[in-house]
């Protein structure tokens, strides 16, 4: 693969060479991580950035419907838009079903719009260890947003603040006893609330939960990257396609507050180093994976479970033999 021209295509805003880009970081393959690095770094210095969206959410709160039809507004302003949507993996088979682009027709056929669905290939939070190489290549390809769905709603689901610059979650209308299943952890890192489906009769249930979050949110402990009157809460009409307008207006408003006060370069700079550190980390535990840990791995386990070692003397040899721990 030429990597010089992979990287020019992607710099003239060529959607086939982008996903071509994305499929080879997704790889696992140790030829094509290499060559990934190679084509993140020549792309780099390309000062392009986008505004990078984590969207998360209940089952069935109608994220894929949001998507559509707030994708088709940003469009229809003249922004490009791209869609990282990560679909869960199975525990058993490691298989993704990969159907957001399906359930996304309208913006599917949108010239403006690049939807990209991968698997979580179980990871944390549901998010793709590379969506966030994803977003890199999104953004050296010109994309104005990129929106990241995520799956599922929980502690874990924190991970996508550490790739985006805005995160948003989605609940539906509900009573009171809705702010029992959404953990404190994922309200503390919202920075928007929406309530879909304040349209028909679920308005007025819409309105009154919208109440409830926006009460929620004043109990938090105050945030030095917010303004007065952030995290907040909204409702929206994903079908009816209302508030959508006024939802995208707070969010250009938080990273116009935030870029004038030093909160974004500052943020994006953490988020870095944070990634950095992942990396290592999981390129420890790949060493884990290789053959010769493996084996010893699983020989100290039946060693460890007739106790004949304790767990962490068996821990102990298996990193110094990855010359982890000094000898």
């Amino acid at each position: 693969m030429d990597i010089a021209e992979l990287r020019d295509r992607i710099l003239k805003q060529d959607r086939r060479a982008l996903a071509r880009a994305i499929t080879l970081v997704e790889s696992g393959r140790a030829d094509h991580r290499a060559q990934a690095a190679e084509l993140l770094e020549e792309l780099r210095g390309s000062g392009r950035e986008a505004l990078r969206i984590g969207l998360s959410g209940t089952p069935g709160v109608g994220k894929s419907t949001f998507i559509e039809s707030f994708g088709m507004f940003l469009t229809a302003q003249g922004k490009r838009v791209a869609v990282l949507a990560v679909d869960p993996s199975s525990t058993r088979s490691g298989g993704s079903i990969l159907g957001d682009k399906t359930r996304m027709e309208r913006l599917s056929r949108d010239k403006n719009a690049f939807i990209r669905p991968s698997p979580s290939q179980t990871h944390l939070g549901g998010v793709a260890r590379r969506t966030r190489e994803a977003v890199a290549l999104c953004e050296a390809a010109g994309f104005d947003v990129v929106l990241i769905e995520t799956v599922g709603v929980g502690q874990s689901e924190t991970v996508v603040a550490e790739m985006s610059d805005l995160f948003v979650l989605l609940l539906a209308p509900a009573g009171g006893d809705e702010l029992q299943g959404v953990k404190r952890g994922i309200m503390e890192i919202a920075d928007l609330i929406l309530v879909n489906k304040a349209d028909g009769d679920l308005k007025a249930t819409a309105t009154r939960t919208c109440a409830d979050y926006a009460g929620a949110l004043r109990l938090l402990r105050k945030r030095a990257q917010d303004p007065d009157d952030f995290p907040k809460a909204m409702t929206v009409s994903a079908l009816e396609e209302q508030g959508l307008s006024d939802a995208w207006g707070e969010m250009g408003a938080l990273s116009d507050w935030r870029h004038e006060n030093g909160h974004w370069d500052k943020r994006r700079r953490a988020q870095a180093q944070f990634w950095f550190l992942e990396e290592v980390k999981q390129g420890v535990l790949a060493q884990l994976d290789s053959g010769d840990a493996k084996a010893q791995i699983a020989e100290l386990a039946t060693k460890v479970a007739g106790q004949a070692i304790t767990p962490s003397a068996a821990a102990d040899k298996v990193l110094k033999a990855l010359d982890i721990r000094k000898r």
